[in-house]
């Protein structure tokens, strides 16, 4: 097919947008909520909307920004950080804004809050950078801002607000309400994630309340201040298409005073807001919805990857058909044939694996057809992928890390000529003779380490990904008390360390290579080294130095 990607998924969400433009709440999505109340009402909610189908990647992420954050009739993107005008399909000038920030849970991209659209938003880069991973707050207009420009403010927080952080974000009036509702969506929707301790402003680390008492007070107050507006409500629906799941903040307005606010103590009626929790006793299918778009995004050729798609109904019977029909339906497969009904009824719903096998390069496209089970006609979903080649990558470099504190530092490398999806940075802590090693995600070319002990030791290496493919790695940077210690690649002399030596490798003549222990002790001294050298030694830490390379080249034999 000769059609973009983008194209394809636009040409889709026109339609799903069009069925979803006068949509109601879907008919049993919320019925478990009735009668409940704060935290057993708040752990319902929960269990109704972390059921989500992942969308594609992250870097796809402005493709559905197309349909979710433009002003209507309008090409011009809806930011909510500043009102500098930008204009779709160019993302030049904006960033993936994670509002509830990433680094809170730890920024795992292999989790469903990483790309989850109802806390994503486009946002101009300068706010976004400005706005960090501070909390939300009231900034204390008595002294300078860090940052104002119109929309955001960073500053100082007001007495009482903070939860202890250098500075607070605060929006505008007319979105305080709309990230009041972000943020109660996200600490229900992800209740069950454990928090990273250095992060911990606005947050508990329990189920419920989870929030902390300033910030139930100020989220509340935004919410009460700035009600839901018809822009939180056309997108609520449009992300509904896409990722089968809703924010109920938005839905139920009054939800949050049920769980956190004024009405705690009360038993959530649903009935109040038009929606009938009794059973009609008649065959339902919650989701999927009706031409949503299941998008598996780039995919390599001759590589596959699998996507979840989630089931819930009411009242089904015997089981329901599946078949892949008209458009690229070879290179899509289905788990299965047919989901018995008594699955997709259940509490915990079903989740059926859809796989997009591509064997050529190019764009393509299919639809999952949905039927029986007592249904009236069928439902369909997009299926829809890209095929490129398989790509090739070069190493980056990586570069002396840099704002290095008592706690944490910050990782530096180059961009890459090639495309890329993110980076993997392997770091390495040699803590009391053992070396740990972790491998930690990035969308930058920098990343914040945090967790460093000045008075250990560690070193970080980059390797590019694109496609599921990793480049070789990068050389190898060394964060000490003192700073940087040395790079391994890129000088005429490595030196490495493997069970019981040290291996050291030169591309020319060195002269007296010296090697040192942890204390500063010479353990070893050759008058000169050339090519391949293995030095039995025992289990430690080490540094080599020659005539020719001064900087200490630190190892560890295991």
């Amino acid at each position: 097919m000769k059609k973009s990607l983008l194209c394809s998924l636009a040409a889709v969400c026109a339609a799903a947008t069009f069925q979803l433009g006068f949509a109601e709440i879907p008919a049993g999505y919320y019925n478990s909520l009735d009668g409940k109340k704060d935290a057993e009402l708040k752990t319902a909610t929960y269990q109704v909307i972390h059921n989500l189908t992942r969308i594609s990647s992250y870097n796809d992420l402005p493709k559905y920004f197309q349909v979710t954050d433009v002003y209507p009739e309008s090409n011009r993107w809806w930011d909510m950080y500043s009102d500098i005008p930008l204009y779709a399909p160019s993302f030049s000038g904006l960033n993936r804004e994670h509002a509830f920030p990433k680094s809170w849970w730890g920024g795992l991209t292999d989790v469903n809050a990483y790309v989850d659209l109802n806390h994503l938003y486009p946002s101009e880069m300068a706010a976004n950078t400005a706005k960090s991973n501070y909390p939300l707050g009231e900034v204390d207009m008595s002294y300078t801002p860090n940052f104002d420009n119109g929309m955001s403010i960073v500053g100082y927080a007001v007495s009482g607000q903070g939860g202890g952080a250098k500075y607070v974000f605060e929006p505008a009036d007319e979105y305080k309400g709309d990230f009041a509702r972000t943020y109660f969506y996200m600490v229900t929707c992800y209740q069950d994630y454990t928090w990273k301790t250095s992060y911990m402003y606005m947050l508990q680390q329990n189920t419920y309340p989870t929030l902390k008492d300033w910030a139930i007070d100020l989220l509340l107050k935004w919410s009460r201040e700035d009600p839901v507006s018809d822009k939180e409500v056309q997108r609520n629906e449009k992300v509904w298409g896409f990722q089968n799941n809703r924010n109920p903040f938005i839905d139920f307005p009054l939800l949050a005073e049920y769980i956190w606010g004024n009405k705690k103590g009360e038993a959530f009626d649903i009935s109040l807001y038009g929606v009938n929790p009794g059973d009609t006793g008649e065959p339902s299918l919650v989701t999927p919805v009706q031409d949503m778009a299941l998008d598996f995004s780039q995919v390599a050729v001759g590589g596959s990857v699998d996507a979840k798609l989630y089931f819930k109904g009411e009242n089904l019977t015997g089981s329901l058909s599946l078949s892949i029909y008209s458009g690229d339906k070879g290179m899509f497969s289905l788990s299965q044939k047919s989901i018995d009904a008594s699955l997709v009824n259940a509490e915990e719903g079903y989740w059926l694996t859809v796989t997009y096998s591509p064997t050529e390069v190019g764009t393509h496209q299919s639809k999952l057809l949905i039927s029986d089970g007592g249904l009236v006609g069928s439902r369909g979903v997009y299926l829809i992928g890209e095929c490129l080649e398989v790509p090739t990558l070069s190493a980056c470099t990586a570069l002396a890390a840099t704002d290095i504190t008592e706690d944490s530092y910050v990782a530096n490398w180059t961009t890459p000529d090639d495309v890329v999806d993110y980076y993997v940075v392997t770091r390495n802590r040699y803590v009391g003779g053992a070396v740990t090693t972790e491998e930690l995600l990035a969308e930058e070319t920098s990343l914040e380490i945090d967790e460093f002990d000045l008075s250990d030791s560690e070193s970080y290496s980059v390797q590019s990904v694109r496609l599921g493919y990793k480049s070789e790695p990068s050389n190898v940077i060394f964060v000490e008390h003192a700073g940087i210690s040395s790079v391994l690649t890129n000088q005429p002399i490595s030196a490495i360390g493997v069970e019981g030596a040290v291996m050291i490798s030169t591309s020319t003549t060195h002269t007296n290579c010296v090697i040192y222990d942890a204390s500063g002790r010479t353990v070893s001294r050759l008058p000169s080294i050339a090519g391949d050298v293995t030095i039995p030694l025992p289990r430690g830490f080490y540094f080599v130095v020659t005539d020719q390379s001064l900087t200490p080249i630190k190892i560890a034999v295991k």
